[in-house]
């Protein structure tokens, strides 16, 4: 056990003294002796446990179990240097390694990994979720994450970050996405996509294999010609003329150059619109002269997302939440930040986190499909923060799927998977 002062202290130390109890061999090191939780440590000493001084090093490097208890949500990030030393033996030793409520170390505010600070393989969390547990890179040093209620919910607070589960997608899918008996391909949701070049034609045809995936009425295809017929073949349902839309998709194979003439013309639909790849450079510059709105999805990843806030991409990658929440305050559009763990932020302050995604998305194309997917979900009527969470939530499913039955999976897979998925949440039961 490694143990620090106050509480979180004393649930490692109360741990230990059931682990005690059960004929397990027990050793505590306590970093703070003079300010360690006193009922815990007299629970250990009665169920035989023993407080060491002298053999720590010994003790950690041949345990099968080591219990991170140095520090819990008060403390500062980082550790101190023999609280460090500890974390560095736990990780070199073949132990198993449980935090006790979150990795000791951890910002547990922001998911920032100050250095130094504890892996672990397995989390045990208390009441609710953290902050830190859903946001990399500290989501990755938590391992995987037990949450256990132990009667707080009346007591919490609003949520800085929210997380859809499976039911709760599966309720949204249903109320928006699932047709009624009295739907037409109108009512299901026409989305309106502006196809991007020659040279990146199969970027348009994964966008739209997968907003027609989706449970989409209709797809409208405008933009180049050679590329909307390629599009066509690909898909024949697509509709090669204009009319009306409930969304727009532009962006995925589209030349930056091309990308402020066609964001200017979609703002002035005053329709939601997803804008990813090609047209975020666009939106860039529209945001900042405060010209784009809440219902205008952008879908960067945190290399895209530093050049629009004209910083580097570690920086974001290192502090992900802070920059998804500046991001969306600068350009006052909704923003879906691409990676590890994605993340959507509303400048109304809503953030949502996805907790589906898995590294196999790291394909090219893969955001082609989200894209499809998210425009999709506009055009059914979602609201903009809400079907950004789904379609990343969505979209992870698939990529687990993909990869779980082919071994590995490149986009076109995704796509395929996308019936499965939505299937399982629901959306291929006719409505009430």
């Amino acid at each position: 056990l490694l143990v620090g002062a106050g509480d979180n202290g004393g649930d490692t130390l109360h741990a230990g003294s059931r682990l005690a109890a059960r004929g397990a061999h027990v050793s505590a090191v306590l970093l703070s002796p003079g300010r360690a939780h006193a009922g815990g440590l007299a629970a250990l000493h009665a169920a035989g446990g023993r407080v060491v001084a002298e053999t720590i090093e010994d003790e950690i490097l041949r345990a099968d179990l080591v219990l991170d208890g140095i520090v819990g949500i008060g403390g500062s990030p980082g550790l101190r240097p023999e609280a460090a030393h500890l974390a560095d033996l736990a990780a070199v030793s073949s132990a198993t390694l449980v935090a006790v409520d979150l990795p000791s170390g951890v910002d547990v505010d922001t998911g920032r990994l100050p250095a130094p600070s504890v892996r672990a393989d397995h989390t045990v969390t208390f009441g609710t979720g953290k902050v830190c547990h859903l946001i990399d890179p500290a989501a990755d040093a938590a391992g995987t994450v037990h949450r256990v209620d132990i009667g707080l919910d009346p007591d919490l607070p609003q949520p800085a970050l929210e997380a859809f589960e499976d039911d709760e997608v599966a309720a949204l899918l249903a109320q928006h996405a699932v047709p009624g008996r009295d739907s037409d391909k109108y009512a299901r949701g026409v989305l309106g996509l502006v196809v991007g070049s020659a040279q990146y034609a199969g970027a348009s045809v994964l966008a739209a294999s997968a907003a027609l995936r989706t449970g989409l009425g209709m797809l409208r295809v405008v933009g180049e010609p050679g590329v909307a017929a390629t599009v066509r073949t690909a898909c024949p349902e697509a509709v090669l003329a204009d009319g009306r839309v409930q969304a727009w998709l532009a962006g995925p194979g589209m030349d930056p150059q091309a990308g402020e003439r066609v964001v200017v013309d979609l703002l002035d639909s005053q329709r939601p619109i997803v804008l990813d790849a090609g047209a975020l450079a666009a939106a860039g510059e529209l945001g900042a002269n405060g010209q784009l709105r809440p219902d205008v999805l952008l879908t960067p990843h945190a290399g895209e997302l530093a050049r629009l806030l004209r910083t580097d991409r570690t920086e974001v990658e290192a502090n992900r939440l802070q920059h998804v929440q500046d991001a969306a305050d600068r350009l006052g559009a909704t923003v879906l930040l691409k990676g590890s763990t994605t993340l959507v932020a509303s400048p109304h302050g809503r953030v949502l986190a996805t907790t589906t995604g898995t590294p196999w998305l790291a394909t090219a194309g893969s955001g082609d499909v989200l894209a499809g997917i998210a425009g999709s979900l506009l055009a059914s009527g979602m609201d903009v923060v809400d079907a950004a969470g789904v379609a990343a939530h969505v979209h992870g499913l698939a990529g687990r799927a993909a990869s779980a039955s082919l071994g590995s999976a490149r986009a076109g897979d995704l796509v395929d998977a996308l019936p499965g998925v939505l299937g399982r949440l629901g959306l291929g039961q006719s409505a009430t």
